[in-house]
């Protein structure tokens, strides 16, 4: 049995984004082809997510000094916690469905601090004399993600960072496996939007049976 987290950083619903639509259809297949595998859902615009901030850097300053985890403040205590149990978990899952529009060329910022919260050495990779290594060596991933404009190809596709930047992250971490299931254009051609997003739910339903 797997587990798998679905990660998704949308404030709307499949009836509104496309690309949690997209997710919808594909977990749907995915959980049809593997019924004994568990499939978590961690709404990143309704989870606890602290950003690392003072207090986070306080408590943690504290505790590799040696102190106990009572010195540490209520707050710091409230998101040290916290943290390590968004890396724990992230850790114990096999694999990886990020659900994301593109906004302004990246992400919304609720995935970029979820993304933080598990970037943790020890956990997720660690330091060695040749530099840092990628611990999750046993996972994949696959990120799912709506463009209202064309990315994929022409004088817009460097402009795109945020699926760029979640395979860099998956690289570093470790993880072998990393692919994309882009949605684009329907903004750029909404005559054409209806077909793009069935198009997109057809594929979903494929990768689900194999991911």
């Amino acid at each position: 049995m797997a587990k798998v987290l679905l990660i998704t950083a949308h404030p709307h619903d499949e009836t509104v984004s496309y690309s949690m639509a997209t997710a919808k259809a594909f977990i749907e297949s995915y959980k049809e082809a593997n019924p004994s595998d568990e499939v978590v859902h961690i709404d990143l615009y309704k989870e606890n997510i602290p950003h690392i901030d003072a207090d986070v850097f306080a408590g943690w300053g504290k505790l590799q000094s040696g102190a106990g985890f009572d010195t540490l403040s209520a707050e710091e205590q409230a998101k040290v916690s916290r943290l390590n149990e968004l890396s724990d978990q992230f850790v114990s899952a096999d694999k990886y469905v990020f659900v994301s529009p593109l906004w302004n060329f990246s992400f919304p910022p609720v995935l970029k601090a979820y993304i933080d919260s598990v970037a943790v050495a020890g956990k997720t990779f660690k330091y060695t004399e040749q530099g840092p290594v990628g611990l999750l060596t046993d996972k994949k991933a696959l990120h799912i993600q709506a463009r209202g404009g064309y990315y994929t190809e022409g004088p817009a596709a460097e402009l795109e960072a945020g699926h760029r930047y979640l395979g860099t992250i998956a690289s570093f971490f470790g993880i072998p496996s990393f692919e994309g299931l882009i949605v684009e254009g329907h903004n750029a051609e909404p005559a054409k939007a209806e077909q793009i997003k069935a198009d997109a739910i057809e594929r979903a339903k494929s990768l689900g049976k194999t991911f």
